[in-house]
This record gives structure tokens, sequence and C-alpha cells, in this order.
């Protein structure tokens, strides 16, 4: 493939054109993000207009969740208040898709934005200006915890330090998250799964959602060692799901880069079969461990669409589906993510 650009992208990703599969089967999509103004993504403007288009080749998409991604900040202000930014901004997209004027499409009916919950307790004010913000849709914030020793894995923009999710004054900022009935989307790397069990158990009564399958890494000192990796991973999914029954877990967002699928790297991009077959064994370890009451799946654009576009994706959850009964489908589709992000209310 040619050095990465939009229009590059775009023409590679034109060359697999695939019908939605069963396009009456309605999704709740829980992990999508809209930006302007970035250099650090093929992508650097994804506002409505380019979701409506990415949205449009089958799916029944009936609404969306908004998951941070340092998004029109404030430039003055409080610092620890400027992240509410984001909230006011998506919640403005919300408004413009719950017009109509964009197709049925409810999207970001959710918010989830960041905070630093490392300030400790003024952490509870920076999260009740992200609910005043939110008309409604504001439903919790990731604080990525995602940090790897090596320089060769990627770091959130937020650069969270080691050892994160164990310190005193993160969780003394995480405590106001039950208080306020708020969840918590944690972002981390495979090698960090205990982590998130020491979290999940000391917070019983708050609902945590585990992005993107634990982050199985494929890069950097981890690459060619895929077998190794999966064992590591298997081993620390079950015990997640074994251990905190209050840990949701989101099933897609494993083809992006630091995967180490690369499949950006091949001349066309793949199928939806093919994205099956390499992704089946992640998909099928996590719903043999946390049920299908407590997984959700997810589309996690447009980051993944390095490697695909919006109809493959749903279109490779679909495969993974197949054989499961209505009511499963259902819950794994839809009225899970629409449970878990509490969307029965939204405006």
């Amino acid at each position: 493939m040619a050095e990465l650009s939009k229009s590059t992208n775009a023409a590679w990703l034109a060359m697999n054109v695939e019908e939605a599969l069963e396009p009456d089967l309605p999704i709740c999509d829980p992990h999508q993000h809209f930006w302007d103004f970035r250099t650090d993504t093929v992508h650097p403007h994804y506002m409505l207009d380019e979701f409506v288009a990415d949205i449009s080749g089958g799916h029944n998409i009936i609404s969306t969740v908004f998951l941070d991604c340092h998004a029109m900040y404030r430039t003055d202000g409080p610092e620890e208040l400027r992240v509410v930014g984001e909230t006011e901004f998506v919640n403005g997209i919300a408004a413009m898709s719950a017009s109509g004027q964009y197709g049925p499409t409810r999207a970001a009916a959710g918010i989830v934005s960041y905070a630093d919950l490392s300030i400790g307790d003024r952490a509870g004010a920076v999260l009740e200006a992200h609910i005043s913000a939110g008309g409604g849709r504001f439903k919790g914030i990731r604080q990525a915890g995602a940090w790897d020793a090596d320089d060769r894995v990627r770091s959130y923009h937020t650069i969270p330090p080691a050892g994160m999710l164990g310190s005193d004054k993160f969780r003394q900022g995480f405590a106001h998250m039950g208080r306020l009935g708020l969840s918590y989307d944690c972002w981390v790397y495979h090698p960090q799964l205990a982590e998130v069990v020491d979290l999940a158990r000391a917070f019983p009564d708050t609902t945590i959602i585990l992005d993107h399958m634990g982050g199985p890494i494929g890069v950097g000192p981890y690459a060619g060692k895929r077998a190794e990796v999966m064992e590591q991973w298997r081993q620390g999914i079950a015990e997640v799901a074994k251990s905190c029954p209050n840990i949701v877990v989101k099933l897609g967002g494993i083809n992006m880069k630091f995967n180490g699928f690369d499949w950006h790297e091949r001349d066309t991009p793949p199928t939806s079969a093919e994205l099956a077959e390499a992704n089946r064994p992640y998909f099928e370890h996590c719903l043999e461990h946390f049920g299908v009451d407590r997984c959700v799946f997810e589309s996690n654009f447009p980051i993944e669409k390095i490697s695909c576009d919006y109809t493959t994706i749903w279109n490779l959850t679909k495969r993974i589906a197949k054989g499961f009964s209505a009511d499963e489908k259902a819950k794994l589709f839809h009225d899970n993510a629409a449970r878990v992000y509490r969307l029965g209310s939204t405006p």
C-alpha cells in the first residue's frame, strides 16, 4: 500500500466493497469517534458527514456511543476543566444527528469523554461539569491506562504512567464515578490485565467496560510472538471474566497497527471473511469466558479504517455471530450496549 493518506486509504478501501450481511439486525455501535484538526491519523477530519457516509453501506445502525479522543478541549479556564470542551463539542454533533436531517441513526446518543482522575477528589467537579455539558448524554469517562515499557508500542495521547490504575490519587478520583452513576471505559494492553482485575475488585459497584478485548500487542518486542502473546492474553482475559462481574468487554478494535496483523501493508484490503479467520480466536475466547450478556460488538471507527471499511467491520462481527440465536444477536449487537451505556433515557 502507498504511504497512508486520506485519499490513498479511500482508494485502497474501495478495492473491497461488500454487501451488508443481515442488514435488518439493529446495531448500537458502542465505540466511535469524532474529531477535527488531528495530525496523527490518516483521517485528520472526521465529523458527522464522514460518519454518515461510512455507515451508508447497509447495516442498521440505530445509535452510537462516542469515545474520548482529545477532541476540542477548551483553550482557557481552569486546566482540569478544559476537557469538558469535548463533551460540549460532541453534544452539539449529537443534537445535529437527533434532528433527523442526517438520517435515522442517532450518533453519539451516549458520550464518554476524558477526565484526569489522578487529580483525586477534585475530579468530582470535572465529572459534574461533564454531566452538565452533556445534556443527558454523558455516560462516563475513559482515562486510558495503556502503557508499555518499550517505546515501539504506541502510548495513548494522555501518556499514562505505569501503574496508573493502582495509584491512590487515581482511585480517589475513580470513587466519584460510582457516586455519580457513571461507567468507566478501560483501555489497557494485554500485560496490564491483572491491574484491571485489581481495580474492578476495589470498586465492585462501578461498571467497567474493557475496550478492544484487552489490547493484545503485536508490535515492538511482541512482534512475531503471536502464540506467546495469545497465551498470556487468554489467561488474563479468563481471570478478568471470572473475578470481575462488573466488567463488560468490547469485542473488536484489534485491527489497528499495534495489534500486528499489518492489514494496511497489503496491496488490497482484507475481506470480512479474512478478518473473521484472523480475529475469531480472540472473539470466541471472550465470548466463552464473559458470556453473551457481558459482551458488546464495536466498530472502533474511524481508527479501524486503516484496515477495512465500516460495512466490512460489521460483516466481520456478523460472521463471528453466525449460529447464535436471534436473542443472543440482539444482545451482542444492540441491547447490551444500550443497557451498559444507559441509552434508554437519552434525548
